[in-house]
Formats: C-alpha cells, structure tokens, sequence
C-alpha cells in the first residue's frame, strides 16, 4: 500500500506534510501534494491529516 493524492480534492494546504514522519510528501510547483512511493511508510498520517479527503492508501 502506498498514499495516492487525489488532485481534483487537493487544495495544497501542508497538512499531510506536517504529519509525515517519513517526509516523503512534497508540493508540486502547481501546488498538489505529490508523494514518493519509495520513502512512504504506508502508516496512514496523511490520509488522517487531510482535511479535504484527498489522500487515500491504496
């Protein structure tokens, strides 16, 4: 499993960077929260930390 972002629900607020112990969650330069698969630990922070819902483990 790993986090996927959903970019239409994405609003860029950091939220899920704030929370990720693993600092594997970015911003893009048009302001979507982009995670690295490699580094993400699959523990569910950000999914948590989402006010909007845009990050599901998949």
């Amino acid at each position: 499993m790993v986090a996927k972002i959903d970019a239409d629900a994405c609003t860029g607020c950091g939220s899920c960077i704030d929370e990720c112990p693993a600092a594997a969650i970015s911003l893009s330069d048009d302001e979507i929260a982009v995670v690295d698969e490699d580094e993400c630990l699959d523990c569910g922070a950000c999914e948590d930390a989402c006010p909007n819902g845009a990050i599901t483990l998949e």
